[in-house]
């Protein structure tokens, strides 16, 4: 089994930014196809915030996050990205990534990579 890492957490203010990290995965030309990070705040269900479908190069995001959020991976594709921008108290929780081999599903949702490796995940704290 292969357990992404996460990396780049920690304490904002509203309207800063972070850029969070992953690595982990085996990544080919094609696999895996969708990528995505999942957050998930105290008491809540984890929620997806954006993936990127590496075969025909989309992203998603829900309107939570979208213009402020970038999902993206690195030139040698071993390394996946959340920049996030203007945050928000409400981003406050832990990101994971996570990624499946099929095509990237609107919305996001959490059944979906159920059945995939998940790391330990990164906490993101944003206080106003």
């Amino acid at each position: 089994q292969v357990h992404p890492v996460e990396s780049g957490g920690g304490s904002a203010q509203a309207g800063g930014s972070l850029r969070l990290s992953c690595v982990g995965f085996r990544i080919t030309d094609e696999m895996p196809r969708c990528m995505a990070w999942f957050r998930q705040a105290p008491g809540t269900e984890r929620e997806g915030v954006a993936s990127l479908d590496r075969s025909v190069r989309s992203t998603l995001y829900p309107a939570s996050v979208k213009g402020r959020f970038t999902i993206s991976e690195s030139n040698n594709k071993d390394t996946m990205y959340l920049q996030m921008n203007d945050l928000v108290p409400d981003d406050t929780g832990v990101y994971y990534c996570v990624a499946r081999p099929g095509p990237c599903n609107w919305p996001i949702k959490l059944k979906d990579f159920e059945d995939f490796d998940w790391g330990q995940g990164t906490q993101v704290t944003v206080s106003s």
